[in-house]
C-alpha cells in the first residue's frame, strides 16, 4: 500500500513537467532557433513568454470555478490534455499572432494542472507529496534540457521537431497521470481570504516577474557568451536534475520553520545564482545548479504556507488566488526585460531577476516579522496535515 501511494504521488508529478517543465520553460531553449529562423527580437521573445504568463494568469483566476463545476481530477485531466494539443499545434505555424496564441492556451491550461495538481498532492498524506510534485518539473527540465539543444544545434530550422517531440512527451505524460488523481474527492471549496497572506502574495508576484526572466532568457545569454550547445545541454540538464533532488532536501524545512523563512531563503539564494554569472562566467553552472534547486521549491513553500494556515476547503481557492498574483509577475516580467537585453545585451535579465527576488525576499522577511509581531495564531498544520 505504501509504495502505491509512492507511485501516485511521482504519477502526479509528471502534470508539474508538463505545465511546467514542457509548456513553460522548455520554450526557453527553442527561442534562439525561432529568434534565427522567424527574425524575432529578445523583445519579441519575451513577449511569447508574457502571452503565456496571461493565459496562466487567466487560467489562475476561473481554476476555482472550474474545479467547483468539473471536480479537481478532471480539471487536472482536462488541463493536461489541452496543453499537450497546445504544444504540438505550436510546430505548425510562424505567424507570430497565432504563436502567442497558443503561448496563452498552454498557460492557461498548464494554470489547471498546477493548480489542480498542488490541491492533490496537499491531500495526500504523505508530507513530502507537494516537494514532489513542484519537483517534477525538474524532470521536463531535464529532458528538454538533454534533447533540444543538440537537436537545434546548427539546425534552428528544427524548432517545429521541437514542439513536437514536446507534446508526444506530454502525451505519453497524460497517459501515465490519467490514473493518478482517480481516487480524488473534490472537497467542498470555500472562497479565498487571504487575510495576512497578501504579503506573501507580492512577493509572490516579484519572484514570478524575476524567475522567468532567467529562464526565458538564459540560453540567449549563454549564445551570447559563445557557449556550445553541449554546454547548454549541460546548463539545463543541471537545472532539472538540482530541481528533481531538492525535494527531499526541502520538504522537511517547508513543513516546518515558521512563517515565511523558507520562502525568503530559497529568494535569496535565487539572488545569489543571478549574481554569479557576472561575476564570473565560468560559475553559470554552479548557478543553474542554484536555481535549479530552489525555484520550483518557491510555489511548494507558498502551498505549504497555505496548507499549514488555512482549512482544506480553503486551499484551492487560496492557491488559486495566490497563483493570480504569481501569474500577474510572470506575465509582467518577459517582456519589459527583454526590452532591456535588445539595450544593453543578454547579461542584463540577470540583473533583473536578481533586483526583483531581492525585493521578494526582503518582503517575505518583513511578513515573518509583522506576524510574528501581531501574535498570528500557531500553525494548524497537525489539524490538516497527517503526522508522516
Amino acid at each position: 500500500m505504501r509504495s502505491e501511494a509512492q507511485a501516485v504521488k511521482y504519477r502526479l508529478a509528471l502534470g508539474s513537467a508538463v505545465a511546467l517543465g514542457f509548456a513553460r520553460f522548455a520554450y526557453g531553449l527553442v527561442v534562439p532557433a525561432m529568434r534565427d529562423q522567424l527574425g524575432w527580437s529578445l523583445a519579441d521573445a519575451g513577449l511569447q513568454t508574457t502571452a503565456n504568463g496571461v493565459g496562466y494568469l487567466l487560467g489562475a483566476i476561473v481554476v476555482a470555478m472550474v474545479v467547483r463545476r468539473l471536480g479537481t481530477a478532471r480539471s487536472f485531466r482536462l488541463g493536461m490534455i489541452v496543453t499537450t494539443a497546445s504544444l504540438a499545434a505550436t510546430a505548425a505555424t510562424a505567424i507570430p499572432l497565432l504563436q502567442l496564441l497558443l503561448r496563452a492556451t498552454a498557460g492557461f491550461s498548464g494554470a489547471l494542472v498546477f493548480v489542480a495538481g498542488t490541491v492533490i498532492a496537499a491531500r495526500m498524506a504523505d508530507r513530502s507529496a507537494i516537494t514532489v510534485y513542484f519537483g517534477g518539473a525538474g524532470l521536463g527540465v531535464a529532458l528538454s534540457g538533454l534533447a533540444l539543444p543538440l537537436l537545434l544545434d546548427g539546425h534552428p530550422s528544427r524548432w517545429p521537431v521541437a514542439w513536437l517531440l514536446l507534446g508526444a512527451a506530454s502525451l505519453a505524460a497524460t497517459a501515465v497521470s490519467w490514473s493518478a488523481v482517480t481516487s480524488v474527492v473534490p472537497a467542498a471549496e470555500a472562497k479565498a481570504r487571504l487575510g495576512n497572506l497578501w504579503p506573501i502574495g507580492v512577493a509572490y508576484v516579484l519572484f514570478g516577474a524575476g524567475y522567468i526572466v532567467y529562464i526565458t532568457f538564459l540560453t540567449a545569454y549563454l549564445k551570447s557568451e559563445h557557449s556550445t550547445a553541449p554546454e547548454i545541454a549541460a546548463t539545463w540538464t543541471l537545472i532539472g536534475l538540482a530541481a528533481i533532488v531538492a525535494p527531499p532536501v526541502w520538504s522537511r524545512p517547508l513543513a516546518s520553520w515558521a512563517d515565511a523563512r523558507a520562502m525568503a531563503v530559497l529568494l535569496i539564494l535565487q539572488v545569489v545564482a543571478a549574481i554569479l554569472p557576472l561575476i564570473d562566467r565560468t560559475l553559470v553552472l554552479l548557478s543553474a545548479a542554484i536555481v535549479g534547486f530552489t525555484f520550483l521549491n518557491v510555489p511548494a513553500s507558498v502551498a505549504a504556507l497555505v496548507r499549514r494556515t488555512r482549512p482544506p476547503q480553503e486551499w484551492t481557492a487560496v492557491v488559486g488566488a495566490l497563483t493570480v498574483l504569481f501569474a500577474a509577475g510572470q506575465t509582467i516580467g518577459p517582456w519589459p526585460a527583454g526590452l532591456l537585453a535588445d539595450r544593453l545585451g543578454p547579461s542584463a535579465t540577470l540583473n533583473w531577476t536578481a533586483a526583483l527576488c531581492l525585493a521578494g525576499a526582503l518582503v517575505a522577511v518583513c511578513w515573518k516579522t509583522a506576524s510574528s509581531a501581531a501574535g498570528s495564531p500557531p500553525s494548524r498544520e497537525s489539524s490538516v496535515s497527517p503526522a508522516p
